[in-house]
């Protein structure tokens, strides 16, 4: 019945976005009746790819044909976002021209003013215009899709962070924590570029490493091959990984179980104890903001992950979701590492993220807690990225006095 509501709503949001782009692209064209509604049932059936993919893989679906469907739903639905985007900020902008043309028509000449004998408007100089304008909107989209193909397939930029830590032991100056995140294995994400990854990462001489989450879009079955480079990582001081959204929707228990047969341990609201010298490192991982809302056991609790914990310099908290900041400033962390926004991936969805979470990228701080939100490793959905880069992270721990 969910399925069916779910199916039901988002038929008629692809109908109203096809309808719209059509109108608004091709309103002015001579193309017939019958070629307009060809175009808005392609829209419609291209935005319901994607939604039925997702939903045939979480029952196992795994072949060549599927992955070419996968392919397809996320490469149109790239195009028309920036094909909807670009149309609207158009339609935005001619708004105000298009007002006053309306309540010139609308009121009556002022009476004192000599009027100009009506000058009819030429349709077939309007529909030119119109025309010329939405052929730059197909040729700018067609070209920013294919800048955002690159972008998001290029090997991840290593990007070096710096973080300040109060009082500091001198043994954990420089202390190197490499994060890799939102990596979203899948049909799009294949082991030759985890492979690419796992190269960086271990040339990069981590002291620990950090997986946030969100490491796959697919069962065990269908993408453990996938992950396996996983297991050649190598650290001085260990791989830890906490849980994201997207674990929950294809097994969180078994791909746990997974991910530690690969070498890493598991952080579920629980820490770890990393001493070098005098000095003392805890390090907590909590399960993704949502977790809760799929397994109970897995609700997310930094404050119950130090329960118990030992008096230690320096407090580090591995949690998905940047909203973890919040309690994890209650319980006192010096640093929280998260991902989850991608950095909002590409125009215009990094203008919203914001809204849902309270940082998209960077190094910030709230109260006494530093926080950093990767742009993340790979990418969700449309393999595109405009704007926000794909990164593996290098954290430097220095003095702050």
């Amino acid at each position: 019945m969910k399925l069916l509501l779910f199916f039901s709503i988002f038929f008629i949001f692809s109908g109203l976005i096809a309808f719209y782009i059509t109108r608004r692209l091709l309103g002015m064209t001579s193309l017939s009746r019958i070629w307009k509604l060809a175009v808005a049932t392609g829209i419609v059936v291209i935005l319901f790819i994607s939604p039925i993919t997702i939903m045939l893989r979480r029952y196992g679906m795994n072949n060549k044909g599927m992955d070419i469907l996968v392919w397809t739903g996320y490469l149109g639905l790239g195009f028309l976002s920036f094909i909807f985007t670009f149309l609207v900020i158009r339609d935005v902008l001619c708004l105000p021209a298009a007002i006053m043309n309306k309540l010139k028509r609308i009121l009556p000449a002022q009476p004192y003013k000599r009027s100009d004998p009506a000058i009819p408007e030429n349709p077939s100089r309007r529909g030119f215009l119109v025309n010329s304008m939405n052929y730059g909107i197909l040729a700018t989209a067609s070209l920013t899709t294919g800048y955002g193909i690159v972008e998001a397939k290029r090997v991840p930029e290593v990007k070096k962070v710096q973080v300040p830590i109060t009082a500091l032991p001198k043994d954990f100056h420089g202390f190197r924590i490499v994060q890799v995140t939102d990596l979203h294995v899948s049909p799009t994400i294949r082991r030759p570029y985890v492979e690419k990854v796992v190269e960086i990462v271990n040339s990069l001489n981590a002291d620990i490493f950090a997986l946030t989450g969100d490491l796959i879009d697919g069962t065990i079955s269908q993408l453990s091959d996938d992950v396996a480079p996983l297991k050649n990582i190598q650290s001085a001081q260990g791989n830890f990984f906490v849980t994201g959204n997207h674990e929950y929707y294809f097994g969180v228990t078994d791909w746990v179980t997974q991910i530690k047969r690969l070498g890493f341990s598991i952080l579920l609201n629980e820490y770890h104890m990393i001493d070098l010298g005098r000095g003392s490192l805890l390090l907590a991982g909590v399960t993704d903001f949502r977790g809760g809302n799929f397994l109970h056991s897995h609700r997310s609790d930094p404050i119950k992950a130090v329960a118990g914990a030992p008096a230690a310099d320096i407090k580090i908290l591995l949690a998905h979701q940047p909203k973890s900041i919040f309690d994890a400033a209650t319980a006192g962390f010096d640093l929280q590492i998260s991902g989850h926004t991608h950095g909002g991936q590409f125009f215009p969805w990094n203008f919203f993220v914001g809204f849902n979470q309270p940082f998209v990228s960077g190094l910030h701080k709230y109260k006494s807690t530093h926080i950093y939100v990767s742009r993340g490793t790979g990418y969700w959905g449309p393999p595109v990225r405009v704007g926000a880069p794909s990164e593996i992270t290098l954290i430097k721990l220095i003095s702050n006095g």
